[in-house]
């Protein structure tokens, strides 16, 4: 004896977007696409609805924050190598005499293009210095 219930019709209009996008999934996963019409509207009208879709935002802003808080610490490592780099350079580096600056300037171009070359390699073999630097290190603790 089966016990099916009857199921009522109804008529919809949908934008020829979701409709299309309606076929192609019921297409791929071989199901009516009524079955999945009426899942998606018991899914939207069910009482936790609310709770799963503030879930999946909390989960999507939490991936986001993740990826801002690594974008931050990088750029902060980038302004400090930066920072450490030029305090180093002018402590070093002695202005140099006319003559000897032109000179300098002249071998300045073909210096800079070995940077880049050098760089580029770098970037594209890794290790790169952010995965170098360990994210243990206390931040009040500053070593000379």
């Amino acid at each position: 004896m089966s016990c099916k219930k009857k199921k009522v019709q109804i008529s919809v209009y949908l934008d020829p977007a979701v409709m299309a996008m309606l076929a192609d999934y019921a297409a791929r996963r071989d199901q009516p696409q009524s079955m999945i019409a009426e899942a998606a509207i018991a899914s939207f009208l069910s009482p936790d609805a609310d709770e799963r879709r503030e879930a999946a935002i909390a989960k999507r802003l939490d991936q986001v924050d993740r990826r801002l808080n690594r974008q931050e610490r990088d750029i902060g490592i980038a302004i400090e190598t930066l920072a450490v780099f030029v305090r180093f350079w002018l402590a070093t580096t002695p202005a140099l005499p006319e003559p000897a600056a032109q000179a300098a300037r002249a071998k300045a171009g073909e210096r800079y293009e070995a940077f880049v070359t050098a760089l580029g390699r770098r970037l594209a073999k890794g290790p790169k210095l952010r995965q170098e630097i360990s994210e243990d290190i206390d931040p009040g603790v500053e070593k000379r």
